[in-house]
């Protein structure tokens, strides 16, 4: 099964036990020990996935890691453990500690939601400060996946992870930086982007005048992007698939140019996404949009509506389908947040498809 449907399926576990688990290792057993299995290592072999392992720390004995991986009978992972409801931040300094004695090359904080992944970029033998890679349960990237199947038992290659974790790491540094600028733009990329067209000095009033222009600025250039490349993407799916199962379209377009989706229609389709990703995966979550309103199926099959949106009038109204695909129900809305209220009609309604 690919890699990414088992994460996707320990998701759903988890959003569907976490409330039950109220110990450290009732979150071993139900989520940490499923994620190590999905890797392939066999958690009922001892000699693969040892759990407790004693990492004697100078005079301190009896220390013990939550999990070491071997393979060929070499350490090559360990898992120290948390609650599901600590951060998976907050402990790295037990973790550096027994990375130091374990001789494995990678370490990983987790509480069964969240792994960090940590090796020994800066300093050999020394676990680094920040981890390479992290893989968060409840929002899968495809980029990370791709590189924890570098991790699996079949897959394993020490040398192409770590020729890879290197520039993981610097590109999320980065990534974090830009984010931040994003946010709050700092005084030397002001500088930088308004001294390329603008050319009296740069008094502290303009500063900060400039500095809330940058925020909206990239704000907006990003905002605009997604809505672009969601746009093609939707009237690519359009093109590609004029009819669907047999069963005529909404409505008949005679031009794609009458359609208009509009960034109100974009923001809540994530919404819905968000919501129905605590059952399915992303994937199977298709938007459709008509003239009349936009539509989101299950597995882009016309004759399984999810919800629709109908935000072409004065008024907008969001429509679900739990009492089954032919009784839609229209409520009014007034903000987009309202749309996470309708959360149990979407579930059902995805039930009655299943």
């Amino acid at each position: 099964m690919d890699l990414k449907l088992k994460l996707e399926q320990l998701h759903q576990r988890v959003v569907g036990l976490k409330d039950q688990i109220n110990t450290e290792e009732a979150t071993k057993n139900a989520f940490v020990m499923p994620f190590i299995q999905i890797l392939g290592y066999d958690i009922f072999n001892p000699t693969e996935v040892i759990p407790e392992h004693i990492c004697d720390i100078g005079t301190k004995k009896g220390e013990k890691v939550d999990y070491v991986i071997r393979k060929n009978n070499e350490p090559i992972l360990i898992f120290e453990c948390k609650h599901w409801k600590e951060s998976a931040d907050a402990h790295n300094s037990q973790l550096h500690r027994y990375y130091h004695v374990s001789k494995a090359r990678f370490g990983v904080l987790t509480n069964g939601t969240v792994y960090n992944f940590y090796a020994d970029l800066e300093k050999p033998n020394i676990m680094d400060e920040k981890p390479f890679l992290t893989i968060d349960i409840e929002d899968l990237k495809d980029n990370a996946i791709k590189i924890l199947e570098s991790f699996t038992k079949n897959e394993y290659s020490l040398e192409n992870i770590l020729d890879s974790a290197e520039g993981l790491k610097y590109i999320k540094a980065i990534r974090k930086e830009f984010e931040k600028e994003i946010e709050n733009p700092s005084d030397e990329l002001v500088k930088l982007l308004v001294n390329r067209f603008f050319d009296k000095p740069l008094t502290a009033s303009r500063m900060t005048t400039f500095k809330e222009y940058a925020k909206k600025a990239l704000t907006l250039s990003i905002n605009e992007s997604i809505s672009d490349r969601l746009k093609s993407a939707l009237n690519i799916n359009e093109k590609a698939k004029p009819e669907s199962d047999g069963k005529a379209q909404p409505v008949t377009e005679s031009s794609d140019s009458k359609i208009i989706t509009t960034d109100e229609e974009l923001e809540a389709f994530q919404i819905v996404k968000a919501i129905l990703r605590e059952k399915i995966g992303a994937e199977r979550i298709a938007p459709r949009d008509t003239q009349s309103y936009f539509g989101i199926l299950l597995d882009d099959n016309n004759r399984k509506p999810l919800c629709r949106l109908h935000f072409n009038t004065a008024n907008k109204y969001f429509e679900t389908f739990a009492n089954g695909k032919d009784a839609g129900e229209k409520k009014q809305l007034y903000s987009l947040d309202e749309i996470y209220s309708f959360r149990n009609q979407l579930h059902q309604t995805l039930e009655n498809y299943q």
